[in-house]
């Protein structure tokens, strides 16, 4: 009997523990389904108070006023109707809170309301301008300049964030805006259809007419020299943030995409011109820039030449649709922009927030590069000390035709950050593998306008350790021995092959 009251008991609690547990599922689903509900009414309301669409006439002239469209894209006044109330204040603001859920979390409601506070300039609105807008716009960013004179191609199509076969013929600007106001109806685009230049530069790059702020950010996204360089310029003068984008064109592979300092750049043909105009105008470091450390080689798309008809026609530089802009087609394979454009935007938001971001000290590299230069520089000393019998005032001012950023194509690009020798990756320099057989220095001029150099090509240098390059100088550069009786045959063939490659790049050198 007491054996059967205690099963009953057990029985009994059982349920009341099971008839809990569903209550409270019972409960919390009511609660959740509740806010689901009030969330969807929210919704439902703020469509719902959308002015239906008026009379055809009416429609196309506010159509047009966004770039174009046609008269049957009914949608995009529907989109323009909610933005100007969602801009004007009537917008549940939970509803932009959760469409940006993802980024408050991750750089936290300060950092987000910091962003959302945000007031940024893209001066450029191509391949690389639109997915940066398109970005800062999805990530928070409320209030946006866009400066762009041109109009959207079919061309345009194959790197453009947002544009569509309707949008082709009408201005990147007014397609951005129409585009993102569908996705982000909130944010304020303030469109300026027209050429950065430096007379407008002022006008251009003036606070926001609402509140006079400042911008938080600018975005360089030209492709033209002159005006980058002006841009740039007028921002480092006036203390004004930028991130520059050098060229994403003729470029395909994005791990090579890093961020640094003007001064650090490398030797892509739109970074090198701009910092060469830049240094000349005073301004070496202190603007950080995205380019590619690519280099370009057999196979690799180049910028096209202009076709013979062209030059018939008359000046070169007449032929473009504004002065000073280029004529001929740079080929672009359509990800690499989008690759520069989100680069930037992430750079943006994380600077505008305040969250850290530790890539920028690429300069640990850069003094890794000058040491380089400096181990080839005393190598070649020695070479020549050695072949004159060691007469040391033959090197006094001794230059070698070799930069910082040719030891980092050859060690990161060639020889992968690694010892010919013994593939380690520590403690590296660059060395001449063979032994000259004729005199290395170049001598220009007499007495105190002599100039002497060394007649050292990239593909005489290979990659090895500090105490591998000890015993080589002392074996083969001053001794008697060839690589051959030194290194296994493998080794030798293996360094030849590198120096074969790095012969074929040498001729893209810039000169």
């Amino acid at each position: 009997m007491a054996s059967l009251l205690e099963r009953a008991t057990s029985s009994s609690k059982v349920q009341l523990a099971a008839t809990a547990i569903a209550s409270g599922a019972v409960v919390a689903g009511a609660i959740l389904g509740y806010q689901r509900l009030q969330q969807e009414e929210r919704i439902n309301q703020l469509k719902d108070s959308i002015p239906s669409l008026i009379d055809e006439g009416e429609a196309l002239r506010r159509l047009n006023s966004f770039g174009g469209a046609s008269k049957e894209d009914k949608e995009d006044l529907r989109n323009e109707l909610l933005a100007r109330r969602a801009q004007a204040g009537d917008y549940d603001d939970e509803l932009i809170l959760e469409q940006l859920a993802r980024n408050r979390v991750f750089l936290t409601p300060e950092g987000l309301d910091k962003l959302r506070n945000a007031f940024v300039i893209v001066v450029g609105c191509g391949g690389v301008g639109s997915h940066c807008t398109a970005a800062l716009a999805r990530s928070g960013v409320s209030k946006i300049r866009l400066i762009d004179f041109d109009q959207v191609t079919l061309s345009s199509l194959n790197r453009h964030a947002v544009a569509t076969l309707a949008d082709v013929g009408s201005p990147k600007v007014f397609c951005l805006k129409r585009r993102l106001l569908a996705i982000t109806p909130w944010v304020h685009f303030d469109l300026r259809q027209e050429k950065y230049w430096d007379q407008a530069a002022d006008r251009l790059l003036a606070p926001w007419n609402e509140n006079g702020q400042k911008p938080d950010y600018i975005v360089d996204a030209i492709d033209n020299i002159d005006t980058k360089v002006s841009l740039l310029k007028y921002c480092h003068d006036h203390s004004l943030p930028v991130i520059s984008s050098m060229g994403a064109g003729c470029k395909s592979d994005p791990t090579r995409i890093i961020v640094g300092d003007i001064g650090t750049s490398t030797d892509d043909g739109l970074s090198r011109a701009t910092r060469r105009r830049l240094k000349l105008l005073g301004v070496t470091k202190g603007i950080p820039t995205i380019y590619s450390t690519e280099k370009t080689g057999e196979g690799k798309a180049e910028l096209l030449p202009l076709p013979e008809d062209e030059f018939q026609k008359g000046k070169v530089g007449d032929l473009g649709v504004l002065p000073d802009f280029r004529v001929r087609i740079l080929p672009v394979l359509g990800t690499m922009p989008a690759v520069f454009g989100y680069t930037a935007a992430n750079h943006v938001i994380l600077s505008v927030t305040g969250y850290p971001h530790d890539y920028l000290p690429a300069k640990g590299r850069e003094k890794m590069y000058e040491g380089l230069l400096a181990a080839v520089q005393g190598g070649e000393e020695k070479v020549l000390r050695h072949m004159t019998g060691g007469d040391p005032s033959v090197t006094l001012g001794l230059k070698v035709p070799i930069t910082a950023a040719d030891t980092a194509f050859l060690v990161e690009e060639i020889f992968k950050g690694r010892s010919a020798i013994t593939e380690l990756t520590t403690r590296l320099i660059l060395i001449r593998w063979r032994k000259p057989t004729s005199s290395i220095l170049i001598r220009i001029g007499e007495g105190s306008d002599e100039q002497k150099s060394s007649n050292i090509k990239l593909s005489d240098l290979v990659c090895m350790t500090k105490e591998e390059g000890i015993r080589h100088d002392k074996e083969i550069l001053r001794g008697d021995k060839k690589p051959e009786d030194v290194y296994d045959s493998a080794t030798v063939e293996k360094v030849e092959a590198l120096l074969r490659d790095t012969a074929k790049y040498e001729k893209y050198r810039p000169s």
